[in-house]
């Protein structure tokens, strides 16, 4: 077998829950699951989508929120079997598809722009 073939079998197998279409300058709330020793729990991360890179199994996306004056980024797999749900809270209106000229802005310079509906 080769390396590509293996991947597509990989691939394959992963099964990709049926999410909400979001991307970029949208703010969503992502529901994770949180496995501590034999006990677990669910996180909420609640943040702007930077971005949404690749497709399929292998797609990721970054949402990054402000925590105590901080600027916290988190990279989520759209495959990953540890999220439980992802809510959309606002449709932004952006004009990139990677909006990483938030990580500069502060106060409400940083804020984005809500798109009609």
């Amino acid at each position: 077998m080769s390396k590509n073939a293996l991947i597509q079998f990989v691939e394959d197998q992963v099964t990709v829950k049926d999410f909400p279409a979001f991307g970029a300058g949208d703010t969503v709330t992502v529901t994770y699951k949180i496995i501590e020793g034999d006990k677990e729990r669910l996180q909420k991360f609640q943040g702007v989508v930077l971005q949404r890179v690749g497709e399929g199994p292998t797609a990721t996306f970054t949402v990054r929120k402000i925590s105590s004056n901080i600027g916290v980024e988190r990279i989520f797999p759209v495959a990953s079997p540890f999220i439980q749900e992802i809510e959309v809270n606002k449709k932004g209106s952006v004009r990139r598809a990677r909006i990483f000229y938030l990580r500069e802005l502060r106060g409400k310079k940083a804020r984005i722009k809500e798109a009609r509906r």
